[in-house]
């Protein structure tokens, strides 16, 4: 008689079948089906003033840099916005000695922004490939690769750089991390990630109000030539998210 509650013991029995805590049933009579976004008419300011509503920039003591990055945005975006990215944070937090990414919050984002953040932090040549992501419904895979150019300059690979993780952290920052941690260019502090996926699809269960929730791709890194989904990214150092600031600074110090 109570859907919600046949939706959860639903959940609990296909968690324990398939130990994948991604795949959840639902009851949503209200779902509306989300549809992407179209890239707005709107101007390349207004949009980057989005965009700085989604990320803290900072210069701590010390001379380290600080992103607080919450939505990690794709290519189509950042080549219209890359100008004013370039002006808001790039400039500011280029001369630093080292830099901390901070992922604890970051949720969403954009399988096309994995090459952009990555490349940042790696050489222009030779060009390596980051990640491999298989698509089920396609049955594509796309190979990320770094990237031989981009909007202003790298900001290199013998400088330290830290990323911040949480539980919370999911999805395509997962990835970033992972790429970061096993090309080596970064130490991760903080607490292991969510263990989330590239990319979830809802599907309608009949014609009832229930849906599940499935993982319809799979991220393969080239180098463990495993994938950092159901398990998440174990950080380097293991700190309670609410320290892993704290304890970053003071590993760079």
């Amino acid at each position: 008689p109570d859907p919600g509650t046949l939706a959860s013991v639903l959940t609990e029995g296909v968690k324990n079948t398939i130990s994948d805590s991604r795949v959840k049933v639902t009851y949503e009579p209200e779902y509306v089906p989300a549809v992407p976004p179209a890239m707005p008419d709107i101007p390349p300011e207004q949009l980057a003033g989005m965009i700085k509503a989604t990320v803290k920039v900072e210069v701590l003591d010390g001379n380290i840099a600080y992103l607080k990055i919450q939505h990690i945005i794709g290519e189509e975006m950042a080549q219209k916005v890359g100008p004013l990215l370039l002006e808001y944070i790039w400039d500011k937090v280029l001369p630093t000695s080292a830099m901390i990414l901070d992922f604890r919050s970051a949720v969403s984002g954009e399988l096309s922004g994995i090459p952009y953040i990555v490349s940042y932090y790696t050489d222009s040549e030779p060009l390596i490939h980051i990640d491999s992501v298989y698509d089920r419904p396609s049955d594509i895979t796309t190979e990320l690769w770094s990237m031989p150019t981009l909007l202003g300059k790298r900001y290199g690979t013998s400088k330290p750089l830290m990323i911040l993780t949480s539980k919370n952290t999911l999805g395509v920052a997962e990835d970033v991390a992972y790429c970061l941690k096993n090309l080596k260019r970064a130490t991760i502090v903080g607490e292991n990630t969510a263990g989330g996926t590239v990319k979830i699809d809802k599907i309608k269960v009949g014609d009832t109000d229930f849906y599940v929730s499935v993982p319809v791709a799979k991220s393969i890194n080239p180098i463990t030539g495993k994938s950092w989904e159901i398990d998440g990214v174990a950080p380097h150092v293991e700190v309670p998210a609410e320290d892993a600031l704290e304890t970053a600074v003071a590993i760079i110090q």
